[in-house]
C-alpha cells in the first residue's frame, strides 16, 4: 500500500500512467480544459512541473479511471472493497460458532483494530508535513498554483482538500472535502454544505458557546486518505479510521503546530487556522460536478494562521464539471464500498449505481429481489431516510436480474414495464445544496420510479409477457458454426 502520494506518483510512473507536462501552463482555466480532455478519453494523471509565476508543481487527475481508482486503493476490482467491508459485516449479522470461525473473526477484529490512527513522536525528527512552518505575517496562500476552473468562477478554489474538525462536544472527529474559495492570501471560504458532519461542528460550536471553530486543510496525502475525506460515512465514523482499515495499517497522524487537530504526517501541504462562529461571506459562484454554475451564497470563513509543508511540496488538485470528472470515478468506488451495509439494512437489495450523468444525488439505481406488493415503495422510502441518500432526487427499482452496468437494459426495462399511474412515487424532502431546480433551496420534490415486473402478487390479472430468449442448443450451434459462415465481424 502506498505510504505516501510521492510512492503513488512513481507507481503511476511505471505504468505509464502518469504524462509530465513540461510546457509553461497557467492554472487560471488552461489546467481545467487539459485535464478536462484527458479525463473523458480516459488519460492518464497529469504533473504539472511549471505553472505560470508559481515554483510548486500541480498534480490532477489521479483517480480519473476504473483502473487508476483500483491501484489507488489497492484492489484488482472495485467490488474487492465491498468484499473487505463484507467480510466484517458478517461477523455481526451472522456470528461464527465453530471453533475455526472463531479463530478467523478473531483475525477479522484485529485487522479492524489495527486501523486506529497511529500518533508518531516529533521528538527526534520533524513529520514530513511539517518540514517547513510558515506562521504570522509571512503565511501566504498565493504561494501555491490554486486554480480558477472555470471562466465564470469567483476566483480560486482549493479542490481537493481534507478538512479535518472536531466536535465540540465528544471530541470525535471528522474529515470532509469541501470545497474552498481563495479571498485573499491568510483567508478562505469553507462551502461545507448543510447536511455535512463539518457544517454541523460548526453549528455545535456556536451552540456550545464557543467563539471558534480549530480546522486543518490536508492537501496531498496517500490516495486512499485523500479519498476517504469524499466517503458518505455515518457522522461518529472517523475517515482516518476508514482509511486505515482499506490500508492495511493504520493512518499515522501528527498535531498540528498551532491546533489542537490531528493530520496525516506523510502529507504534502497543511493549512492551520480557525473559523470564527457567525463570520460569514459570499463564496461562488463556482462550476460545480453538476455541470452548472452553483450560486453565489453565504460560508463561514476560514482564517489560515499556519501553513506547514514539505521541503518540495506537491500541490494536488482536481476539476470538477459536465459529467464525466473524476469525482464520478472517486464516487463509482464510494458505491462499492457502501453496498454491503446498504444490503445489511435492506437484504433485499442486490445492486446500486449512481451513473455519472445522475451526479450522484439526482440519480440511483438499484436492483432488488421483490417479494411482495408495494416492496419497491418501501425501499425508496427507507433509502430517503437513510443518512445522505435522503439527498437523491431519483431512485430506479428493477428486478434483480437487470445489470445495473448496462444502462441500454435498464432504460429498456424502465421504459417498458412502468405504469405511470401506479408506479411513480413523488415525495418531498431535504435535498442536496447545488440542487438548481427545486423553487426552495435544500427543499423539495423527489421522485420514486417502480420499474420492477409486475404479477399477481401486485394484484395484477393481466398475464405478464416472457423476455425473448434465444435457447441454449442454438447459441451453442451457432457458436461453433461461426466460423463456417464467413462473416467479417
Amino acid at each position: 500500500m502506498f505510504k505516501d502520494l510521492r510512492e503513488y506518483i512513481e507507481f503511476l510512473k511505471s505504468k505509464d500512467d502518469l504524462v509530465v507536462i513540461d510546457e509553461l501552463v497557467d492554472q487560471d482555466l488552461e489546467i481545467t480544459e487539459i485535464t478536462d480532455r484527458i479525463v473523458k478519453t480516459d488519460g492518464p494523471a497529469l504533473y504539472f512541473p511549471n505553472v505560470k509565476n508559481n515554483d510548486i508543481p500541480l498534480l490532477i487527475n489521479i483517480f480519473g479511471s476504473k483502473r487508476r481508482m483500483c491501484w489507488a486503493l489497492g484492489v484488482d476490482d472495485l467490488n474487492d472493497l465491498g468484499d473487505k467491508v463484507e467480510q466484517v459485516l458478517g461477523m455481526v449479522s451472522n456470528p461464527p460458532t465453530s471453533l475455526f470461525d472463531k479463530f478467523n473473526a478473531l483475525a477479522k477484529i484485529a485487522g479492524v483494530a489495527k486501523s486506529q490512527p497511529k500518533i508518531i513522536s516529533t521528538k527526534t525528527r520533524r513529520a514530513p508535513c511539517q518540514e517547513v512552518v510558515i506562521s504570522g505575517e509571512d503565511v501566504d496562500l498565493n504561494m501555491f498554483p490554486v486554480m480558477k476552473c472555470w471562466p465564470d468562477d469567483a476566483g480560486r478554489f482549493i479542490t481537493l482538500p481534507l478538512v479535518v474538525t472536531k466536535d465540540p462536544e465528544t471530541g470525535i472527529r471528522n474529515v470532509g472535502t469541501y470545497r474552498m474559495q481563495i479571498f485573499d492570501d491568510k483567508t478562505t471560504g469553507m462551502h461545507w454544505q448543510t447536511h455535512k458532519v463539518g457544517a454541523q461542528h460548526y453549528q455545535d460550536s456556536n451552540i456550545s458557546g464557543k467563539q471558534k471553530l480549530e480546522a486543518a486543510v490536508v492537501i496531498g496525502s496517500d490516495p486512499i486518505t485523500t479519498w476517504a475525506g469524499s466517503l458518505p460515512v455515518p457522522p461518529n465514523i472517523d475517515e482516518f479510521i476508514v482509511a486505515g482499515f482499506l490500508r492495511g495499517k493504520p493512518v499515522e497522524l501528527v498535531k498540528c503546530q498551532t491546533i489542537d487537530v490531528e493530520v496525516p504526517a506523510n502529507s504534502e501541504i497543511i493549512l492551520e487556522g480557525y473559523l470564527n462562529l457567525g463570520e460569514l461571506r459570499t463564496e461562488g459562484p463556482f462550476g460545480d460536478h453538476t455541470g452548472y454554475y452553483s450560486e453565489a451564497d453565504e460560508y463561514p470563513v476560514f482564517h489560515v494562521t499556519t501553513i506547514t509543508h514539505r521541503k518540495d511540496p506537491i500541490y494536488l488538485s482536481t476539476m470538477v464539471g459536465t459529467p464525466p470528472t473524476e469525482d464520478y470515478f472517486m464516487g463509482l468506488a464510494s458505491t462499492r464500498l457502501m453496498l454491503p451495509a446498504l444490503k445489511m439494512v435492506l437484504p433485499e437489495i442486490v445492486d446500486i449505481s449512481m451513473p455519472a450523468e445522475g451526479i450522484f444525488h439526482n440519480l440511483l439505481i438499484i436492483s432488488i429481489k421483490k417479494s411482495y406488493v408495494g416492496h419497491a415503495k418501501k425501499v425508496m422510502n427507507a433509502i430517503w431516510g437513510l443518512g445522505l441518500l435522503m439527498l437523491t432526487k431519483t431512485i430506479v427499482i428493477v428486478d434483480s436480474d437487470v445489470d445495473l452496468s448496462d444502462y441500454s437494459q435498464v432504460a429498456w426495462r424502465v421504459l417498458s414495464n412502468i405504469d405511470p399511474e401506479k408506479d411513480i412515487l413523488i415525495s418531498e424532502g431535504p435535498l442536496d445544496d447545488l440542487d438548481h431546480a427545486s423553487n426552495t433551496p435544500k427543499y423539495g420534490s423527489k421522485i420514486g420510479i417502480d420499474a420492477t415486473s409486475k404479477g399477481k402478487i401486485d394484484g395484477r390479472t393481466r398475464p405478464w409477457p416472457s423476455d425473448i430468449v434465444m435457447s441454449n442448443s442454438i447459441k451453442e450451434l451457432v457458436d461453433k458454426k461461426w466460423s463456417k459462415y464467413n462473416i467479417n465481424n
